[in-house]
């Protein structure tokens, strides 16, 4: 049934379509399940190419029975802020954590970022998350250093002199950038790859074409990023049910040109 656990049959037809190379969207539609469902089955359990239906149904059977005797303080999940459903929040952010994870990010900093986001403060101290995310502070020290090597998060001191963990709205940006320049190191070596093995060579040809493509590819995120950044500053506009009345993406600089 589409609101209940994944069936051994499901996980082994998910692993077919898999094989098929059929889009987790597609999957879906066969099984008549959300398309995040699977996204996330796929993703905790080795990825598009590592996916075994076997070792995915007794994966989530571990994890179940690890979960049902560790709620003695009580069966209801955790109250949350501004009135929202805890049940589906925590939902949300298990695919959030699937998503940042196929993305790249490792899956305890996929889950630190998680709870960052997901936060209205958008800053959390090393033991916050620990208890927030149900794990040891070294786990936490661990992904922070990564998130901090990719400029996905930034750290203050606060009053009482902890570490904070902070994402805000320039974050992003900052880690666009990092990307970018990170590009920028690759296009060097492909360069002086190109050099060594020598001028009209495939292999240097082959390395000159990647640096040439990595260079227009960091060029335009830049540009991309500067021209968006005032984005992470605004808020968004209310919703409106008139179709007609969107923004324009040119801010109405279309008609001016000629």
């Amino acid at each position: 049934m589409p609101g209940g656990r994944l069936t051994q049959q499901e996980r082994q037809q998910i692993a077919l379509g898999l094989a098929d190379s059929l889009p987790y969207a597609e999957i879906a539609r066969r099984l008549d399940r959300p398309t995040s469902t699977i996204t996330r089955e796929v993703m905790r359990n080795g990825g598009p190419t590592g996916y075994r239906a076997d070792l995915a149904h007794r994966a989530t059977e571990r994890r179940a029975h690890r979960r049902k005797p560790a709620s003695p303080r009580g069966s209801a999940p955790l109250p949350q802020p501004q009135g929202r459903d805890a049940e589906a929040v925590a939902d949300y952010e298990e695919t959030l954590t699937t998503v940042l994870m196929a993305s790249g990010v490792p899956k305890m900093g996929a889950r630190v970022l998680t709870g960052l986001f997901t936060s209205d403060s958008g800053s959390l101290t090393a033991s916050q998350l620990a208890q927030r995310l149900d794990v040891s502070p070294a786990s936490i020290s661990k992904a922070i250093a990564f998130l901090e090597s990719q400029s996905l998060v930034r750290r203050e001191r606060d009053e009482r002199r902890r570490d904070r963990y902070i994402v805000d709205d320039e974050l992003f940006y900052q880690a666009t950038i990092a990307s970018a320049r990170a590009n920028d190191r690759l296009v060097a070596t492909a360069r002086q790859g190109a050099a060594v093995l020598g001028a009209n060579t495939p292999a240097a040809t082959r390395l000159e074409n990647i640096a040439r493509f990595l260079d227009f590819i960091s060029e335009s995120i830049v540009r991309a990023a500067e021209q968006a950044r005032a984005v992470l500053h605004t808020k968004p506009a209310p919703p409106s049910d008139d179709p007609t009345d969107r923004p324009d993406p040119d801010n109405g600089r279309a008609g001016t040109a000629g």
